[in-house]
C-alpha cells in the first residue's frame, strides 16, 4: 500500500502591530518570517519553510510530515527540489537506512548519494527519483496549470 505525502505544510499568517503579515509554521516552529503584504508574505514563506527543512536535514534532524491544515491556515509548498530531498531524508531516517548502504542499493558512489542529501547541492530529479526508489518510494509531480489557482479561488 502506497502513501503518498504532500510536502505542502500549513502556515498561520497574522498582522503584527505594524500591519505586516507574521507567517509561522506549526510543524516547524524554528520557520518564522514575514512580509509588508499578503503575497511578499506568501513568497517570504516559501523561502522560509525551504530553508527550515534543509537546515533540518543538514544536521540529520527529523523532519515531520505536514500536519493535516486547521482552519484558516494556508498551504506552503517548499522549493520542490527540497520536498524531493526531504522525502528521502525521511525515508532514510525512518528505515535506518545509511547513506552508505543507498549507495550500494544504486550502485552509486557514496559522494553522489551524499550530494542527493546535501540541501545546496542542485541534484536531478533523476537522481532523487532513483533513490527514493531504492527505499521504496517514488517521486511524483503535480503541476497546476495557471487556470487551476483562479477556478479553486472561486
Amino acid at each position: 500500500m502506497t502513501h503518498a505525502v504532500h510536502y505542502l505544510y500549513p502556515a498561520r499568517f497574522r498582522r503584527d502591530a505594524a500591519g505586516r503579515f507574521v507567517v509561522s509554521f506549526p510543524d516547524l516552529p524554528e520557520a518564522l518570517t514575514d512580509g509588508a503584504d499578503l503575497a511578499e508574505a506568501m513568497a517570504e514563506a516559501r523561502d522560509c519553510l525551504s530553508e527550515a527543512l534543509m537546515n533540518r536535514i543538514a544536521h540529520g534532524e527529523a523532519v515531520p510530515a505536514p500536519a493535516v491544515p486547521k482552519r484558516g491556515q494556508r498551504l506552503i509548498p517548499p522549493d520542490p527540489l527540497v520536498a524531493a530531498k526531504t522525502a528521502l531524508h525521511r525515508a532514510l531516517m525512518g528505515q535506518g537506512v545509511t547513506v552508505s548502504a543507498l549507495a550500494r542499493r544504486l550502485g552509486a558512489d557514496r559522494k553522489d548519494v551524499r550530494r542527493l542529501l546535501d540541501p545546496r547541492h542542485r541534484s536531478t530529479l533523476a537522481g532523487l527519483t532513483a533513490a527514493l526508489g531504492a527505499v521504496g518510494g517514488a517521486l511524483s509531480v503535480v503541476v497546476e496549470e495557471p487556470g487551476d489557482r483562479a477556478a479553486a479561488a472561486d
